[in-house]
């Protein structure tokens, strides 16, 4: 059994306490490795590496911090097999996706900002040709990158590359559910050649070393990506001492389907939006949204695709759909499908556990693609984020009233629109209460542009020069000419 230790100052540490916890293996239900469970004391050790790091991090001319991420992400790249069966055992998750889109991406972020780094400029601004004002931008210091269990590595990488890019330490929280591709990663930099303390990983429960972590004074910038109730209490311990915050939260995000779509690519957009990781991911399109005169079309069709879906063995290649990430998120999510029916909805697929699709897969944790309809906007099946492959649809008549449905909730993540109509397209955009939108699309990523939601699905951006930027401190210069 593997054991997964803290990486502190360039060495891979036991906890203080020698304390580990279990991690499972959601295809089987069965603990296949053991991580160190840790504590306030080893926050403090990598706090306290990563501060002594600092000043000659921070002073490393950009080329070299940029040929040594591009040498992380040469690792990641050799190591992509490898990487993709890790990720696919710790999160049930098909193996065929994570080695299609988690471990490139991976590579691919570290490779975005390792170049954006050397490309940055400083903005300047002549006033009435009295006064030369010019920006400096200076690492912000000691960072901490919380990331969630859903996309391990991905989302991992996609916060430590511009932090590292832009010159500041790092404190890594990876969840302790899905902790192995982390601890590849900081082999992976080490060999690479980062010097110690740059990059430290602690792991634990969020409990235990969350609180430290997020109100540590040294911590000069947090971004974090998880649930809104976790989010809310990252910023209560962050408030006191005014510090940087990048929050990506929960989503309950709407799909509208208008009746002049391409319906055949509206249908599979929709399925891979719904259901792309066994629907645990946070811009996953969990409602959709149809015009009155194409509902019963879609949703036949809809149903029928869902319904196709092959569960199976997270390490086959013939998956589509694996298991979810815990026991706990297992029977969060069928108690969601009790609600749905208690609140009066139809299931049109799914609805159910799935039967395990092999004997190593006996006791694994997996659900079956579901689709519901006749459930009215209020419902907390449409207002609870459930994180899971679980889809409400629903008939509008008009466009204002599919706005203002999928504007009805306490969330603002994403949501992706369907139509023909140019200018319609542009008009839902534009008043949709939403951080991202998709057109005729789902998913497509340029790492140039800002990401993140707002409402209850969080604040700040990550993605482009705006990452780049969270991680540094800008200071003003202004110098009279004459």
């Amino acid at each position: 059994m593997t054991t997964i230790l803290h990486a502190i100052g360039g060495r891979l540490v036991e906890p203080v306490g020698g304390a580990y916890l279990d991690v499972f293996e959601p295809a089987t239900g069965r603990p296949y490795a053991k991580v160190a469970a840790g504590d306030a004391q080893d926050v403090e050790a990598a706090v306290e590496a990563a501060r002594k790091a600092f000043p000659g991090w921070a002073a490393t001319p950009a080329a070299e911090r940029s040929r040594l991420l591009l040498a992380i992400a040469d690792g990641i790249a050799a190591s992509r097999e490898e990487l993709a069966r890790l990720e696919s055992v710790d999160t049930g998750k098909p193996i065929a996706l994570a080695r299609s889109v988690d471990i490139p991406r991976s590579e691919a972020n570290l490779r975005f900002f390792a170049t954006a780094i050397l490309h940055e400029s400083s903005e300047l601004h002549a006033t009435d040709l009295d006064v030369l004002n010019y920006t400096l931008r200076r690492p912000a210091g000691v960072a901490a990158c919380i990331s969630p269990w859903n996309l391990p590595l991905y989302l991992l990488t996609w916060k430590i590359a511009p932090a590292l890019a832009a010159g500041c330490t790092v404190v890594a929280k990876p969840s302790e559910i899905t902790p192995m591709t982390a601890l590849h990663l900081a082999r992976i930099s080490n060999a690479a050649g980062l010097p110690p303390g740059v990059l430290n990983v602690v792991h634990g429960t969020g409990s235990a070393v969350g609180p430290t972590l997020t109100g540590h004074p040294v911590v000069k910038a947090i971004s974090f990506t998880g649930s809104t109730a976790t989010g809310a209490s990252i910023a209560g311990h962050a408030a006191p001492r005014l510090k940087k915050l990048a929050l990506e939260l929960g989503g309950k995000n709407a799909n509208l389907v208008f009746a002049d779509a391409d319906l055949e690519a509206a249908v599979a957009g929709s399925v891979r939006a719904a259901f792309t990781n066994q629907g645990q991911v946070c811009h996953c399109g969990s409602r959709i949204l149809i015009e009155r005169s194409l509902y019963e079309t879609f949703v036949e069709r809809f149903a029928a695709a869902a319904a196709a879906l092959r569960v199976g063995d997270p390490l086959e290649e013939r998956t589509e759909q694996g298991a979810v990430v815990s026991r706990a998120h297992y029977e969060k999510v069928l108690s969601y499908l009790k609600l749905a029916r208690e609140e009066g909805g139809e299931i049109l697929a799914g609805g159910e556990a799935a039967e395990p699709p092999s004997a190593r897969c006996k006791e694994g944790w997996f659900v079956k693609p579901t689709v519901i309809a006749g459930l009215p906007p209020a419902c907390r099946t449409n207002q609870e984020e459930i994180f899971g492959p679980v889809v409400t649809v629903a008939p509008f008549d008009v466009e204002d009233e599919a706005v203002a449905v999928a504007n009805g909730t306490p969330y603002g993540l994403s949501a992706v629109v369907w139509t023909r109509d140019l200018a319609r397209a542009h008009r839902v955009a534009e008043r949709l209460e939403t951080g991202v939108v998709w057109v005729n699309s789902w998913m497509h990523r340029d790492l140039r542009v800002p990401f993140g939601g707002i409402k209850a699905s969080g604040v700040g951006r990550e993605g482009g020069t705006e990452a780049l930027h969270f991680f540094t401190e800008p200071k003003t210069v202004a110098i009279p000419v004459r």
